[in-house]
């Protein structure tokens, strides 16, 4: 059987500071802002790949618990090499508002090697380069 889908189209993510995680894909990650709307606060964001939909948080509540949460866990971008897995990460590890949850690793016995952080927006993120 074949899926009717066609993949991902964007994915959407609510975020405690519209700017702040606007900044970040654009300047830590080098994504472009494609639009987004005044009305309703949103950025939308590409890197030529992927687009994210990056929305205002409009009630402050305590942030997204994985655990205990159904919905998003994390959002994994992925690199083309290890040297650039690690550039990133030098750069993103200094970014304003970036908490690192942990540096670059094997991801269980590898060879796939990732490092999580939460953006400044609170959303937790995943960057992974896979060499098989």
């Amino acid at each position: 059987m074949s899926a009717d889908t066609l993949g991902i189209d964007h994915l959407g993510l609510t975020v405690r500071d519209l700017q702040a995680s606007l900044a970040f894909f654009t300047g830590a990650l080098g994504w472009e802002q494609f639009g987004g709307n005044p009305d309703y606060p949103s950025a939308y964001v590409t890197d030529g790949t992927s687009k994210i939909t990056l929305w205002q948080q409009t009630q402050k509540g305590s942030g997204f618990d994985r655990h205990a949460n159904v919905g998003l866990h994390h959002t994994a971008l992925k690199v083309a090499d290890e040297a650039t897995l690690r550039a990133v990460f030098e750069r993103v590890r200094v970014w304003p508002g970036v908490e690192v949850e942990f540096a670059p690793e094997l991801s269980g016995k590898g060879p796939k090697i990732h490092f999580m952080i939460r953006e400044p927006g609170g959303t937790r993120l995943e960057v992974s380069h896979d060499p098989r």
